[in-house]
């Protein structure tokens, strides 16, 4: 029986987590499970009834201390689903408020009863400042003002936290315009893991 992997993938706005997850999700045949596609729409919602700009999380304290634990629980919740029936899956998310605790996974996996044998395995995408900021304002989103308004406060906060994550394998990729992450170089990290 092969190992069944929760794949973490972390990294600030613009790093490339989507291009990466979205490369290991096909390349291992897991689910790809992105937190924005799961919950936007909900969110969204949440933010405009509570009276507050839709487009705002970073700078929005009613997102920050009542919505995003919840979008993160929805989404280890689907992680379950599909890790019961046998199916790996990718979690694409930054996951940055979790980083300080160290057992975070060890108590994801028992809060949202994951299976035993689940082996999670944390992706970190590293990326330069200036790469990172042209891909946020290329993407274009309107949730991404706020970042780039003031873009060396937001990627001097995105830098003080460093994953203190333990129980899990890490896989590192560097996702620099100059060194963009390859499907060559994602199979050689999977092949690593067997």
């Amino acid at each position: 029986m092969s190992t069944l992997r929760a794949f973490f993938v972390i990294g600030p706005a613009g790093s490339g987590k989507t291009s990466v997850a979205r490369l290991l999700a096909e390349m291992s045949g897991a689910a790809y499970l992105d937190k924005d596609t799961v919950c936007t729409r909900l969110t969204e919602a949440l933010l405009e009834l509570a009276g507050t700009d839709p487009a705002q999380r970073d700078l929005n304290p009613y997102y920050q201390s009542e919505v995003m634990d919840l979008e993160y629980l929805t989404l280890l919740d689907l992680a379950r689903d599909n890790l019961a029936v046998g199916r790996p899956v990718v979690l694409d998310a930054p996951f940055g408020r979790y980083f300080p605790r160290p057992g975070y996974l060890e108590e994801a996996a028992e809060r949202h009863s994951w299976p035993q044998h689940v082996e999670p395995v944390v992706v970190q995408v590293h990326v330069d400042s200036e790469t990172a900021r042209e891909r946020v304002r290329a993407r274009g989103y309107t949730r991404d003002l706020s970042k780039l308004a003031d873009w060396d406060a937001f990627w001097k906060k995105a830098q003080e936290n460093e994953c203190e994550w333990t129980g899990a394998r890490r896989l590192v990729f560097d996702n620099r315009a100059d060194g963009a992450v390859t499907t060559a170089a994602v199979a050689h990290a999977l092949d690593g893991l067997t």
